[in-house]
C-alpha cells in the first residue's frame, strides 16, 4: 500500500498480517479522495475502524487538519502506529483504543481547534453487518451532534450488500461501486420546514 497523493504521496504503508482487516485498496481510496478533494483541506477526519490508517493518512497527506483514528484490534493499532511513526507524524492526529460505538459514545472534539467533525470514514468488517447498522443509526441519531451541519459521512461496503437510504438524520447522497466494493456517501438531512398556520 501507499499514498496516492498530498504532502505524503507514494510514502509505503504497511498493512496488518492476517484477514481480520481489510485494507482499502489503493484504487478505491484514490477513487474517494477524488470525490472528497474539495473538502479536505483543513478539516476534521474521523477514521472509524482504522486498521492500518491507510484512509485517515491520505486525509492526513492531503491537508486536513485532525485525523482521528479509532480501532481496537492490537495489531492493527500497532500497524497504524509503525505507520504514523516511519511517516513522521507525532501531531495533527489522536488514537483512540477501543470498540467504535463505546469510542463514538464518549469521544468529543478536542485538538487542535474544538471542531466537530467535518468528515467520516467507516470501514467495518464486511461481515459485520450490524455495526454498520449500528455505527451509522448512531451518527445520524444520538450522535449527530458530534458532526459538523455539511458532514459527510462515507461508508465502505460489498457491492451487494444492502445499505439503508436513510439512518435518522443521514441521509445517502450518492453510491460509488468499484469491483466488488462500493462507497456510500451520507449527509444531514435539513430539518422539515416549519409547519404554516392555516389562515
Amino acid at each position: 500500500m501507499r499514498i496516492i497523493g498530498g504532502t505524503l504521496r507514494s510514502r509505503t504503508l504497511q498493512a496488518p498480517p492476517g484477514l481480520a482487516t481489510r485494507p482499502t485498496s489503493d484504487r478505491l481510496r484514490e477513487t474517494l479522495f477524488n470525490v472528497l478533494a474539495p473538502r479536505i483541506q483543513g478539516r476534521r477526519f474521523l477514521d472509524l475502524y482504522a486498521g492500518s490508517g491507510a484512509v485517515g493518512l491520505e486525509a492526513f497527506s492531503r491537508g486536513a487538519a485532525h485525523v482521528d483514528f479509532v480501532e481496537r484490534s492490537a495489531p492493527a493499532l500497532a500497524v497504524l502506529r509503525k505507520n504514523l511513526a516511519s511517516l513522521g507524524i507525532s501531531s495533527g492526529v489522536s488514537i483512540h483504543t477501543g470498540n467504535v460505538e463505546t469510542i463514538l459514545r464518549r469521544i468529543r472534539p478536542d485538538a487542535p481547534t474544538n471542531a466537530l467533525f467535518d468528515l467520516v470514514f467507516l470501514d467495518p468488517p464486511y461481515d459485520a453487518a450490524e455495526s454498520y447498522q449500528t455505527t451509522l443509526s448512531l451518527l445520524g441519531g444520538s450522535l449527530t451532534n458530534l458532526l459538523a451541519p455539511d458532514a459527510l459521512v462515507i461508508a465502505e461496503h460489498r457491492k451487494k450488500q444492502h445499505l439503508e437510504p436513510a439512518y435518522a438524520a443521514l441521509q445517502r447522497t450518492r453510491l460509488l461501486q468499484q469491483g466488488d466494493a462500493a462507497l456510500s456517501f451520507y449527509t444531514i438531512a435539513p430539518p422539515p420546514p416549519p409547519i404554516q398556520p392555516a389562515p
